[in-house]
């Protein structure tokens, strides 16, 4: 192993006062930062899903400000072109009297990226993240071009029921490493949020972490080490989420369609690699693995008819599946 166990200590106090830095600017939201910085620290790109007004924006703003990352907002709507976010070749007069096609690089090329209300924007504009999301590049009339390090998306949409908006395509939706569900605060958060939005101090925040930090914190989070019982147990999992499959339970083969790939079990190995840093291990527990199972599949499980109406969410046959699979038996 390249790094000690001292070296795990210290970088978990440091995420801690990133965590404790962000806790200044926003109120409850506990599990939304968790994972958010779990994403960040895995190198994935995170979908944080509520209701208008909940802070999803400002959560992601001020991580970036935390971490001292360049930040740049995509405002998705109904007429926002896949130009818009990539950027555009424009014609340049020189001096001389020629003229050039010059590159005008659009919004996506900043290390953290907010898609705000991506679920606003039609699908031939959305896919125009499918590129950068998963490698990290965006060809512009053939010419490739790599996106700044590190690199995150970190996409905001409103529940798919409401007015105006587009579900994500599945392809798109699998390139997110975690669905994080933003909930309506408690009478006590609301009271703090009160407190300190509408007084006259103003809440000025720290920078914790910079870019060598954040990319030496990766690094850590790649050695972390996974036993092959954990493996297995994550494998269980993913493989439990599959109707077809022959052990699988009675209430996934009534109320799924499909259930996750590949990168559902990825997404679960890299998040616990991340939750177990940011406790200050340098291995993966049980414990990781369960707390991360929901964010890590909710979004690549699709309910069929049946399950959708009987009012279940993929969340309920996700507890299901951990409630059932022990470590090391399986179904």
């Amino acid at each position: 192993m390249t790094f000690s166990e001292e070296q795990y200590i210290e970088i978990s106090q440091q995420l801690v006062a990133v965590k404790n830095e962000i806790s200044k600017f926003i109120v409850g939201q506990e599990e939304a930062i968790d994972y958010t910085l779990y994403s960040v620290l895995a190198d994935g790109h995170a979908l944080l899903e509520g209701l208008p007004g909940l802070g999803k924006t400002m959560l992601i703003r001020t991580i970036s400000d935390v971490l001292d990352l360049s930040f740049s907002r995509i405002q998705f709507t109904p007429d926002l072109m896949p130009t818009d976010i990539t950027g555009t070749n424009i014609i340049e007069r020189l001096e001389s009297g020629k003229q050039q096609f010059v590159f005008q690089p659009g919004p996506i090329f900043s290390q953290m990226v907010l898609a705000d209300e991506i679920n606003r924007a039609t699908p031939k504009t959305q896919s125009a993240l499918l590129e950068a999301m998963g490698e990290k590049t965006v060809t512009i009339l053939g010419d490739t071009k790599q996106m700044s390090k590190p690199f995150f998306v970190l996409a905001t949409q409103n529940p798919i029921e409401m007015e105006g908006t587009y579900p994500l395509p599945e392809a798109q939706m699998d390139r997110f490493l975690c669905k994080i569900l933003v909930p309506y605060p408690s009478k006590k958060e609301l009271m703090e949020i009160m407190k300190r939005t509408t007084g006259a101090q103003e809440i000025s925040l720290g920078k914790i972490m910079n870019t060598e930090g954040l990319i030496h914190a990766q690094k850590m989070v790649k050695e972390v080490l996974v036993a092959d019982e954990m493996m297995e147990y994550a494998v269980n999992l993913v493989v439990a989420t599959h109707p077809e499959g022959e052990a699988s339970l009675p209430e996934v083969q009534q109320f799924v369609m499909y259930g996750s790939g590949p990168r559902g079990l990825q997404s679960i190995i890299k998040l616990a690699k991340a939750r177990a840093v940011m406790n200050g291990r340098f291995h993966v527990s049980i414990a990781d693995i369960k707390s991360v199972a929901k964010p890590a599949l909710r979004h690549r499980m699709m309910l069929n008819y049946e399950g959708e109406a009987s009012g279940k969410t993929a969340d309920d046959v996700i507890e299901g599946i951990l409630n059932t699979i022990q470590q090391g038996i399986g179904l």
